[in-house]
């Protein structure tokens, strides 16, 4: 909330647009009282260190896409093991995505596209394979 344009410009993903957007949001009196409320209400507004701190740098460097559904994870169980293992997820395939990270009924678009990019598609347990 009380971030710079600067600040928020430092943070991965976030540029210009979007920086002033959050900053024109936060100065709103009305959103300010909404977030209060929330945080009165009991909303946890941050996270412990615990929580983002990474496990292993074993996907250190590397950026995923994750797409379909998994047997053992949920989607977001497995967002969550890639950055704690120092991964990075994207929403959508480039050329800067290392991995495709492909789940039953996954997306026929996002297949198409890595393999037309040269990106590895992986299975759930070859991802295991990667984290263990």
């Amino acid at each position: 909330m009380n971030a710079g344009r600067e600040e928020l410009l430092a943070v991965d993903e976030i540029g210009q647009i979007i920086a002033d957007s959050v900053i024109q949001y936060f100065a709103s009196e009305d959103h300010q009282q909404i977030i209060n409320k929330l945080k009165e209400s009991g909303l946890k507004m941050e996270t412990e260190a615990s929580e983002t701190a990474t496990t292993s740098q074993k996907l250190d460097g590397k950026s995923f896409v994750v797409s379909g559904v998994f047997s053992h994870y949920s989607r977001d169980e497995i967002k969550a093991l890639i950055e704690k293992n120092g991964g990075k997820n994207v929403g959508s395939i480039s050329s800067k995505t290392d991995f495709l990270l492909a789940g039953e009924n996954m997306g026929p678009s996002k297949k198409e596209k890595a393999e037309k990019l040269n990106i590895p598609i992986i299975s759930e347990e070859d991802f295991e394979k990667m984290i263990r």
